[in-house]
């Protein structure tokens, strides 16, 4: 075989992929695709891991304070299942789609399917159009959280500059990510993420052991209808990162081995988010209330300014539809490519800046956005892309037994947008709009520094307490007699 890499189709079932294949010959080669090229089952969980919690893991413990300590586990148990089935739809669907274009000999080597484009290929137009505008809007808010985040995060680093200042310098950050063509190339990027997600986590369960129950620690969440299905909301926002799915899928050399990706992912999520949120809210209780970042009641200390999250996932997607938009998508220049992203940046960075509030800001978005995106949307596009028998009869993917087949499937599915309507977007969208509104009441657009402990006045220096006092000054004698008219 000549050093060129030749491009194989492979049928697996009815699902035709495209997979490259080779053997290259030099060292900067196999470097480049150790750390820059991955679509194996393995970079897809790193992925979907890191991706799936990441800055709103510092956010649960708060959530737990609104929800109280059961409520908390059980809806972490509750929205990370449901969040995976869902997945799991939505990866059903985009092999469903891809099948049916390949027979058409669609080739999709230059081309990153979008979760909008598969509702349009499956249910036409006006599915289309509405998913495009639920996907684009929560991941654009989804970048905002993370850009928010890390302001907030390295604050209590290095508290030197303001929240705001922070988010200055993060969004120049945030606008390197325009160089990276794809979920293809976030190999290393979310492996890091994973790594340090991790470290987070049980930074927060054990730090918060070790320091214990602060004095006179009170549990009464949940106290207040309002701030328990604002904590809901956050948890299901917690379990709802999978708007970039299809995105991850397409990046995979095997896309149809993502199935159960992503329940992994789930449960190794619940070993990180279950300890920890669980932890510092026994040791803090209801201080969790005026602290919705984890981060600001630990104590200061080289073990908390490591815990740092990587950013960037939420972009990527945003990137792709902005370049089909003005038909730069297909550009094999990668300079192009960037330098055209770049005002997809600047929104993000304004609503930051905007919009500081780390915490409630992560419900709002969860009960207005994410409830519809990656929960109401995905159900219904199932229960009708194959609502026909001959549908059924001749899809790619078969629902599996342990759940009922094709009736438990609906059942689930109908189960999952009552469910989501009525209590996420219903009860949370009313809950998380009071709360966002009273942060706006409270600390207005632009601020400074949200939830920011008061600058203490530093006391004067001993020399100056004992300096001699200087003489008062000489005023000349006033007369202050009144004379009468």
């Amino acid at each position: 075989m000549a050093a060129d890499k030749v491009v194989e189709t492979v049928i697996v079932g009815n699902y035709v992929e495209m997979e490259t294949e080779g053997k290259p010959q030099d060292v900067k080669t196999k470097l480049s695709k150790f750390f820059w090229h991955g679509g194996s089952v393995y970079d897809a969980w790193f992925s979907c891991s890191s991706n799936q919690v990441a800055q709103v893991l510092l956010t649960l413990p708060y959530s737990f304070s609104q929800l109280g300590m059961l409520s908390g586990i059980l809806f972490q148990l509750f929205y990370g299942l449901m969040g995976s089935w869902t997945a799991y739809l939505i990866s059903i669907l985009y092999v469903e789609y891809r099948t049916r274009k390949e027979r058409e000999k669609v080739d999709f080597r230059n081309h990153v399917i979008q979760w909008f484009e598969v509702l349009d290929g499956l249910l036409g137009k006006h599915w289309r159009n509405v998913g495009l505008a639920f996907n684009c809007t929560f991941l654009l808010f989804g970048s905002v959280i993370q850009l928010i985040a890390c302001a907030s995060n390295i604050y209590y680093i290095n508290d030197n500059l303001d929240k705001r200042t922070w988010t200055y310098i993060f969004g120049a950050c945030c606008a390197t990510t325009v160089f990276i063509p794809s979920f293809h190339n976030y190999r290393i990027w979310s492996f890091l993420g994973l790594v340090m997600t991790t470290y987070t986590a049980w930074y927060l369960t054990i730090a918060s052991l070790l320091h214990g129950q602060v004095e006179g620690v009170k549990h009464s969440g949940p106290s207040k209808l309002v701030l328990y299905f604002t904590g809901a909301t956050n948890i299901l926002y917690t379990f709802g990162g999978h708007a970039v799915t299809v995105e991850l899928m397409h990046a995979m050399w095997k896309p149809q081995k993502f199935k159960a990706i992503y329940l992994l992912a789930t449960l190794y999520v619940l070993t990180l988010t279950l300890p920890s949120a669980s932890a510092v809210y026994w040791a803090f209780g209801d201080m969790l209330l005026t602290h919705s970042n984890a981060f600001a009641l630990l104590p200061k200390s080289p073990f908390r300014d490591m815990a740092f999250i990587t950013f960037g996932f939420a972009c990527t997607p945003l990137y792709f539809v902005w370049e089909k938009a003005i038909g730069l998508h297909e550009c094999k220049s990668l300079c192009k490519r960037a330098a055209a992203r770049l005002p997809v940046v600047v929104p993000i960075w304004f609503l930051a800046i905007i919009f500081p509030f780390f915490g409630p800001i992560n419900s709002t978005v969860g009960s207005l956005l994410v409830s519809f995106t990656v929960y109401i949307i995905p159900a219904l596009a199932h229960i009708f892309t194959f609502k026909s028998a001959a549908a059924r009869e001749n899809a790619v993917e078969q629902p599996p037994r342990f759940v009922g087949r094709w009736i438990g499937t609906y059942t689930i599915n109908v189960f999952v947008v009552v469910w989501v309507l009525v209590v996420g977007f219903g009860f949370g969208g009313w809950a998380s709009m009071i709360n966002f509104i009273h942060q706006i009441d409270t600390f207005g657009l632009f601020t400074k520094c949200y939830q920011c402990p008061p600058q203490t006045l530093l006391p004067p220096p001993p020399h100056a307490l004992n300096a001699t006092a200087p003489p008062p000054l000489h005023h000349p004698a006033v007369n202050h007699t009144h004379h009468s008219l």
